[in-house]
């Protein structure tokens, strides 16, 4: 095995106990073919040392990791699924697979997707198809430029099998993928403990997230300080959503990470116009997870994790955290407006009705999002101002920019990088046809580029959990 140094294997989630997960055995599969690796999100945990060979060994055929978890564990939770209980879930085509410590001490989970059936799997054949991996890529490199907190694509591998599905052209290709983040713990988690009337077990796991996944003193109310954590990141998420213009698709409390990462890209969409009905999944007939109900339907699954909560730790010491949800999301979406505009902050009213007359100009003049934020970067006005972005304009005078706004060579292209549906069918079309890589190549370039030109988002406007 190729030595890593810098690498440190963690088993934090054994301490947890064998009521929380079942060992399980991943998926045999034809061929490894490596088609995504990594090497920025690698390097921080230590693995940018694997050599290909390695890399498919660890992430197609997963063999364990030095220091870490011996064979990979499947997690047990329920979850509202379009807000109906559903307590049959669980990790059903994927597992977690490793954990490990970052550069600052960290602990990371290394999660699958599409890596075998599991006790969880029901119908499913625990497969993933390699579009899916391909849009996931998609998605968490977008979202990961535009400063929204995600989960990083670690590995892509094509695994050589022939799979049917009802919503893309089958027989289609087969992948596994694998997903780093810094919690493979979610709301449902705690829903099924809650359910099955488990109080010792929920304390344990408010006690593991605590000290490993928000690493915050749990000072004398352990059970209020995490609902407070959980709510300021997800107030903080839905905000950076908002900005990128980007609709999740399914946010069900079992797809709601208690570190307030988005994940698991399934039916996303970025907005081709700001409309606060687009949804994402064919399959939301009601628009309940539409673009302008994501905030809703986050604070409608904070709800569901305090209910659980409440099972060891009185109702009042939590509704604190869960009355501060409008003020977080407000002053959240404020701070990444600003900086996605590239201008310094200023009073709360004034960005306020700036962030207010940029929705009303992005909605009146159906503009693409993403132009729009283009084009006033760093307060420029273009010549061909649509009529109802003058109001916008006008306030945008009373910003400053911030050094260097405008200094990347990509504020000069002209035009914004973009991950419109239809770009995300011509980027697969050409591998599907022709076994042809190179447009998603230079898509990812494209995007990280368009990331280097916003750089870091600020420590007020975005929790870098």
């Amino acid at each position: 095995m190729t030595d890593l140094p810098d690498f440190r294997g963690s088993r934090a989630i054994e301490t947890l106990g064998a009521d929380f997960y079942d060992p399980v055995e991943p998926a045999p599969f034809p061929r490894h073919v490596l088609r995504y690796r990594n090497q920025a999100a690698a390097a921080d945990v230590g693995l940018d040392g694997l050599t290909d060979a390695a890399w498919v060994d660890h992430f197609a055929r997963f063999k364990a990791l030095p220091g870490s978890l011996e064979v990979p564990l499947a997690l047990r939770y329920h979850g509202h699924q379009f807000r109906t209980y559903n307590p049959e879930l669980g990790d059903g085509r994927g597992f977690l697979f490793a954990q490990m410590r970052d550069r600052g001490g960290r602990l990371m989970d290394l999660g699958t997707k599409g890596s075998g059936r599991t006790p969880w799997s029901r119908f499913g054949d625990g497969r993933l198809t390699l579009k899916g991996g391909m849009r996931e890529i998609l998605a968490t490199e977008m979202l990961e430029a535009l400063g929204v907190t995600t989960s990083r694509t670690l590995s892509v591998v094509e695994t050589g099998e022939a799979l049917e599905r009802g919503d893309e052209p089958s027989p289609t290709r087969s992948a596994v993928l694998v997903r780093l983040s810094h919690s493979h713990i979610r709301y449902g988690t705690f829903q099924r403990l809650a359910a099955l009337e488990q109080p010792e077990n929920i304390g344990r796991l408010v006690d593991y997230c605590l000290a490993e996944i928000a690493r915050l003193d749990p000072g004398p109310d352990p059970v209020a300080t995490l609902m407070a954590y959980a709510v300021d990141g997800a107030a903080r998420l839905v905000a950076d959503w908002h900005v990128a213009g980007f609709v999740h698709g399914v946010l069900n409390t079992d797809n709601m990470n208690i570190s307030g990462e988005s994940f698991d890209y399934g039916p996303w969409r970025f907005l081709p116009h700001w409309e606060s009905g687009f949804t994402a999944a064919y399959f939301d007939h009601f628009g309940l997870y539409a673009f302008g109900r994501q905030a809703e339907a986050l604070q409608w699954n904070l709800v569901e994790l305090a209910k659980a909560l409440r099972t060891i730790a009185p109702t009042e010491s939590l509704v604190p955290a869960l009355k501060a949800w409008p003020h977080l999301v407000g002053e959240a979406v404020r701070g990444q407006a600003l900086w996605r505009l590239g201008l310094k902050r200023g009073p709360a009213e004034a960005e306020e009705a700036l962030v207010r007359a940029l929705e009303v100009g992005l909605g009146e003049s159906r503009a693409q999002p993403d132009r729009a934020w283009y084009e006033f970067r760093g307060g420029r006005r273009p010549a061909d101002i649509h009529p109802a972005f003058g109001p916008f304009a006008d306030q945008l005078a009373g910003f400053e920019p911030v050094d260097g706004a405008l200094d990347h060579p990509y504020w000069s292209d002209g035009a914004p990088c973009t991950m419109l549906i239809d770009e995300v069918e011509d980027i697969w079309r050409p591998i599907a046809e022709a076994d042809d890589w190179a447009p998603l190549d230079a898509k990812i370039a494209a995007i990280r580029r368009m990331g280097e030109a916003h750089g870091p988002a600020p420590a007020d406007a975005q929790r870098r959990v």
